[in-house]
């Protein structure tokens, strides 16, 4: 008579201990990258509203005025609130502005909740834009460096940041005119 050998109950029970903590590990790793896979989109919304904010003022007819401006919009299927923090900086006409995002569901009392926080500048140009030329503009000193004479004659040649200065006009020899 031959005694056939199978498992124990204890092997059994062993195996299915091993088994479960095996699978609860790994269901914890998953989980935890979908939080954080939620927390990385959560956040790049807030990001994108809080640049949308600070453009809208930028782009503003007018300077802001110091203070906190606060918000609330529907973004990417859910409710958000913005915070917009402006203060004058070291120069006149220079500000700083903070922007803070968080989803409007949130009920923090403290500064914690804030999902994002951007944060930029706007102010008032120093001088207004001009265009210049490459070469340099002949008529002033320091210009374009050629040794042909400047011309007296106007060019018809498009001025501008790219354009090269006009072509010297041709001269005519001494004595044969």
């Amino acid at each position: 008579m031959s005694a056939e050998r199978g498992f124990t109950l204890i092997e059994v029970l062993v195996a299915l201990v091993i088994v479960a903590l095996g699978m609860s590990a790994l269901l914890e790793s998953l989980g935890s990258a979908a939080d954080t896979a939620t927390w990385l989109r959560d956040k790049t919304v807030a990001q994108w509203i809080g640049f949308n904010q600070l453009s809208l003022t930028r782009l503003a007819a007018s300077l802001p005025t110091p203070g906190t401006t606060n918000g609330e919009l529907d973004y990417a299927g859910r409710h958000w609130r913005w915070r917009q923090d402006v203060t004058a900086m070291g120069f006149p006409g220079l500000f700083q502005i903070d922007v803070k995002v968080e989803p409007a569901l949130t009920t923090t009392v403290d500064d914690s909740g804030w999902v994002a926080t951007v944060t930029g500048a706007v102010g008032a140009a120093v001088s207004p834009p001009q265009l210049q030329s490459l070469y340099g503009d002949p008529s002033q000193p320091g210009g374009a460096t050629s040794s042909a004479p400047a011309s007296s004659q106007p060019s018809s040649a498009p001025t501008g940041f790219f354009a090269p200065p006009a072509p010297p006009a041709p001269q005519t020899p001494a004595g044969s005119q």
